[in-house]
C-alpha cells in the first residue's frame, strides 16, 4: 500500500508539472522533457547510400511524441536535412545539438532524452557534417549532456556498431543509456536496402509491448537477439543497458500513455 501511494504522488508531481504546448502529444510524464532524434550518416556500410538511418529518425521521433514527448521541445537532425521537407530535421553538427538541447531545457527542464543512431567505431559515432565524417567521441557525448542537461533525469540511446564505448562514459546518477551493441561487438541493419538497423526496428515494434521505459531495455535486448538468431548472424551484437537505481525506481512510476505503439512508416515505393 505504501508503494501504491508512492507511485501516485509521483505521477501526479508528473502531471501537474504540465505539458510544453503539445497539441500533438497525448498527456504523460514526459510532456515537459526536452530530446533531440538523431541520424548521424547516411551511408551503408558499403558505402553506398542508404535511408535507414533517417527512416529510423523520423519514425522514432514520431514515436516519442506518441509517448508524450513535446513536438515543440524536440529537434530532429540529419546530415541531409534538405532530402526531408516533411519532417524538417536541422543540419547536424555537435555544437547544434548542444544548442538545440539546451534551448529546448529551458523550456522542459524535467528531463532529457538523446536518441542518436549512426555507424561506429570503438571510438564512438558517426557524425557527418555536409559529407565529411567526423567521430563523435563518448567523452564528447559525455560533455555534452553534462553541458546541456545537468541535475536532471536523463535517457540516452546510441545506436550503432561498438557503441558498448558509450557506456561508461554517460552512466551515473540520474542517467540511463541503452546502446545498440557491446564496445567490442558489431550492431546489425545498416545496409542500403534495410529499412531500419536492427536496434532502432527493436525499439519501435517494443514500444507497444511494454509500459515504460525500464521494461523497454530487456524488451529491445530480447527483440534484438531474436532477430539475429533468427538471421544466423554473429557473433551477436548484445545490447548494453545501464540505469542508475534512483532512476530505474522513477521510471518505473513514469508509465507510457495507455495504447502507444511504435510508428513505423510504410517504406518508399519510389
Amino acid at each position: 500500500m505504501h508503494r501504491g501511494l508512492l507511485a501516485i504522488i509521483g505521477l501526479l508531481a508528473f502531471c501537474l508539472a504540465g505539458p510544453v504546448s503539445a497539441a500533438n502529444a497525448p498527456a504523460s510524464p514526459f510532456n515537459n522533457w526536452a530530446s533531440i532524434v538523431v541520424a548521424g550518416d547516411w551511408r551503408a556500410h558499403d558505402g553506398g547510400p542508404t535511408e535507414a538511418f533517417d527512416n529510423a529518425r523520423r519514425d522514432v521521433a514520431a514515436t516519442l511524441v506518441a509517448l508524450g514527448f513535446s513536438p515543440e521541445a524536440m529537434t530532429q537532425f540529419s546530415s541531409r536535412p534538405e532530402r526531408y521537407a516533411d519532417t524538417a530535421p536541422e543540419r547536424l553538427t555537435a555544437q547544434s545539438m548542444v544548442d538545440a538541447l539546451k534551448a529546448a531545457t529551458a523550456a522542459a527542464p524535467a528531463g532529457c532524452l538523446v536518441y542518436y543512431t549512426s555507424h561506429g567505431t570503438p571510438q564512438g559515432a558517426v557524425l557527418d557534417v555536409m559529407g565529411r565524417p567526423y567521430m563523435f567521441s563518448p567523452s564528447e557525448m559525455a560533455a555534452l549532456l553534462d553541458e546541456a542537461c545537468p541535475d536532471r533525469p536523463t535517457i540516452v540511446i546510441v545506436s550503432a556498431c561498438f557503441s558498448g564505448v558509450f557506456v561508461p562514459w554517460l552512466a551515473g546518477p540520474q542517467r540511463m543509456v541503452m546502446t545498440a551493441a557491446r564496445p567490442d561487438r558489431s550492431s546489425f541493419g545498416c545496409s542500403s536496402e534495410d529499412r531500419y538497423p536492427f536496434f532502432d526496428a527493436c525499439f519501435l515494434e517494443s514500444v507497444g509491448a511494454v509500459r515504460n521505459f525500464t521494461a523497454l531495455a530487456p524488451a529491445i535486448q530480447g527483440c534484438v537477439t531474436r532477430r539475429e538468431a533468427q538471421m544466423q548472424l554473429s557473433p551477436p551484437s548484445e545490447p548494453q543497458v545501464a540505469i542508475d537505481g534512483a532512476l530505474r525506481l522513477r521510471l518505473g512510476m513514469m508509465p507510457f500513455p495507455a495504447g502507444a505503439r511504435g510508428v513505423q512508416t510504410p517504406p518508399s515505393t519510389d
